[in-house]
């Protein structure tokens, strides 16, 4: 485990807590493990009822810390053993019970693709969701060239995964990412909420209508793993070398010779 994810466990509510301010909870390897680790022991944990994914008022996630995703790319061990990042998202596509996102401020990357494999989700007016791959010189992740044109349509998936650009709060709950927006501070609290909500329904009760509900995304795990591969393999690219170094070097990207 980490310290920089908080693991709290209450009245069945399992709870991670991105705890990395002074990066933006930009999120290591090390993370991902500790996150990944918390939700297969839940899973099974008769216990845990719920699961929450929270961060702070001011901020969600910047997504992947570069540093340490370039140094740490999401490719298997020696011994067939999947990267951490992998088994993280593995198991938020595969948690069987219900999972709620509590979101204020920015959500980079992979903090806008892990929401859609919640179930619930609550914005603070602030939050700012994008999907910056293409931008970075990688692709799509985490199930969302599928889930997010399931959710929103072709196009309007177009316009957010191959451009790039940030959007806001009330778009996101006019395209049914979010389930509602409340004031910032309020979000984790009204998200608790709603969490203890269900864990007070019938467990079995619960988790089937959850697993009906996920039947029709039949191709979601053949999806993901070939989103990995293709995004392992632009990884070690010049457009993500170039990318990466102009975000490290705070200038604009030159890829018009890529």
């Amino acid at each position: 485990m980490t310290d920089s994810i908080l693991v709290n466990r209450e009245a069945a509510v399992m709870t991670l807590t991105f705890n990395r301010l002074t990066k933006k909870n930009a999120i290591t390897t090390a993370m991902y493990a500790s996150m990944a680790q918390a939700l297969e022991e839940a899973a099974v944990d008769d216990n845990v009822r719920v699961a929450v994914i929270q961060g702070a008022v001011e901020i969600f996630t910047a997504g992947n810390d570069l540093v340490d995703f370039m140094s740490n790319p999401p490719v298997s061990g020696p011994n067939g053993e999947l990267p951490p990042v992998v088994r993280f998202l593995n198991i938020i596509r595969d948690f069987p019970k219900p999972l709620l996102a509590a979101v204020a401020g920015p959500a980079v990357g992979i903090g806008t693709t892990l929401l859609l494999h919640c179930d619930l989700v609550y914005a603070g007016d602030n939050a700012a969701f994008s999907l910056p791959f293409v931008n970075l010189g990688v692709c799509a992740e985490g199930g969302s060239s599928l889930l997010l044109p399931q959710l929103v349509g072709y196009q309007r998936a177009a316009e957010k995964l191959l451009l790039g650009e940030a959007f806001y709060a009330e778009e996101a709950l006019d395209m049914g990412l979010v389930n509602r927006i409340v004031p910032p501070a309020e979000v984790n609290s009204y998200t608790q909420a709603q969490a203890l909500k269900l864990a007070a329904k019938p467990a079995a009760s619960l988790r089937a209508t959850k697993a009906l509900m996920k039947l029709p995304q039949t191709q979601l795990a053949g999806i993901m793993t070939e989103e990995i591969k293709q995004f392992a393999s632009l990884l070690s690219g010049p457009a993500a070398t170039e990318a990466i170094s102009a975000v490290m070097q705070k200038r604009k990207p030159d890829f018009s010779k890529l």
